[in-house]
């Protein structure tokens, strides 16, 4: 085939194929959300049909799920990064509030200065007026002096008086002079003055000026900055009721798959896993915790019991898998009768159903401590009766020791009442160790399998360590 019509062909099957593929996007879509409304679960479907479209659904919405929550972060982000930038424009309004401030009762300084030096220079012009006329009066009556004749001068008295009176008129205008050259002087100094404070009134108006339009500029901003942080808070909110949503749907979804899982068999451990994230979620404490107590009590319900009980009056019972007599499978004062009722509630055989041996331990040479655990929790009948009606209120039916989701339900509460809610490590290891009656080594068997669980929901990975525990 040639290159071009390889690539015809290439093209022409992406344009049939890309619509197909968003068209069974959307169409899944459609399913999970209906039935995600309906209240009759999957209609028209077989039991393994549903389980495998509501597994499809449940980790559609999981994927949801977690794009909301990148979504939701980076909108956060853009908030915080508006928010900033909001602050800080408004501090660099607050300065050139002050820096306008400062520049304009500087102006105002200078205003009343440049007044107070034109009213100096006024005063100083008339100054040099008047010393202007006495200095022409002087001049006059020097002239009129140096006009006389000898004889005229002789006649009107002393000739001494004359050139005395000569003498000191021209030493009053030689002073009158230099008072003139001075206030001149002052005169041109204020004038210099004034234009000088002129020029500086001038600039810090164009400093006023450039101050005051950068805070517009600036006020411009930060509204549109609000504007955008507004937008971005729909957003952020839309996005939070969006994923809530996704969330309820999601829950919802997966309570009908945990449904579908049922008691048939023990789960597989990815099924497991997400009827503890929503056992544990429900009670408050950690999914990988909750999930190591099944693991370590029945092999995440591989192994929910080796024994009948077989003799109500004693307690004692068979091995299953042998049918050799076990004493001390079930406590007779406290164990038996609740036993017997709730078999007999959920339609089981008593006799037939099985629960955990007796773990062979003397102590003095007198037989210690007895079996008779149910399902994959591993309750023991009176204690499982302790949680009888909470898990009813939870679950809207009457509990059952032996279905997946009851049970882990049932292990989730008990562990929270024992202090896990906490999720701490030390409050884990202290529920874990009184969940099976104060081991110190069970607890810390606990919290290992726990750690490899974790690291698993974080990474998707379980080294072989874990494997080998875990299974």
């Amino acid at each position: 085939m040639r290159l071009e019509a390889k690539i015809i062909f290439l093209f022409i099957l992406s344009a049939l194929f890309l619509p197909l593929v968003s068209v069974v996007a959307e169409d899944l879509a459609s399913q999970c959300a209906i039935i995600s409304e309906s209240t009759s679960g999957c209609p028209n479907l077989s039991s393994a049909d549903c389980k495998v479209l509501l597994q499809k659904c449940s980790d559609y919405y999981d994927q949801q799920t977690s794009q909301l929550a990148q979504d939701i972060t980076k909108t956060s982000q853009q908030k915080n990064t508006l928010s900033t930038q909001i602050s800080g424009l408004k501090k660099k309004i607050q300065g050139l509030e002050a820096q306008i401030s400062q520049s304009t009762v500087k102006a105002k300084g200078l205003s009343y200065q440049i007044e107070d030096t034109k009213s100096s220079i006024d005063k100083t012009s008339l100054k040099i007026g008047d010393s202007q006329k006495e200095i022409i009066t002087i001049l006059r009556a020097i002239y009129e002096e140096d006009k006389k004749s000898s004889f005229i001068v002789l006649l009107e008295g002393d000739l001494s008086d004359f050139f005395s009176n000569l003498a000191r008129l021209e030493s009053l205008n030689s002073k009158i002079s230099d008072l003139l050259e001075s206030t001149k002087d002052l005169q041109y100094y204020l004038q210099g003055q004034k234009v000088k404070m002129d020029g500086e009134v001038d600039q810090l108006q164009k400093t006023i000026a450039l101050q005051a339009s950068q805070k517009q500029e600036n006020e411009k901003n930060k509204k549109t900055q609000e504007q955008y942080l507004k937008l971005t808070e729909t957003q952020y909110q839309l996005q939070l009721q969006n994923k809530q949503e996704i969330e309820k749907k999601a829950a919802k979804i997966k309570a009908m798959l945990f449904q579908v899982v049922g008691i048939s068999k023990a789960p597989t451990f990815g099924e497991a896993l997400e009827i503890a994230k929503s056992a544990a979620t429900l009670v408050g404490i950690r999914p990988a915790f909750l999930l190591a107590i099944i693991s370590q009590e029945s092999a995440i319900g591989r192994n929910v019991g080796q024994c009948y009980m077989t003799d109500p009056s004693t307690g004692n019972g068979v091995k299953i898998s042998t049918g050799a007599s076990i004493i001390r499978v079930m406590k007779p004062t406290r164990d038996v009768p609740p036993f017997l009722s709730i078999t007999r509630a959920l339609g089981r055989d008593p006799y037939k159903t099985p629960v955990s041996c007796w773990i062979t331990d003397y102590r003095g040479g007198i037989p210690y401590g007895w079996g008779g655990a149910m399902g994959p929790a591993q309750f023991i009948p009176s204690t499982w009766n302790l949680f009888a009606a909470r898990l009813k209120a939870v679950l809207g039916k009457a509990a059952d020791p032996w279905a997946i989701k009851d049970s882990f339900t049932a292990s989730g509460m008990y562990l929270a009442d024992l202090g896990a809610i906490a999720q701490t490590t030390s409050k884990e290891s202290s529920a874990a160790s009184r969940y099976y009656g104060g081991s110190s080594a069970y607890a810390r068997s606990v919290l290992n399998r726990a750690s490899c669980i974790q690291s698993f929901m974080d990474s998707g990975t379980m080294s072989t360590y874990c494997e080998n525990l875990i299974f």
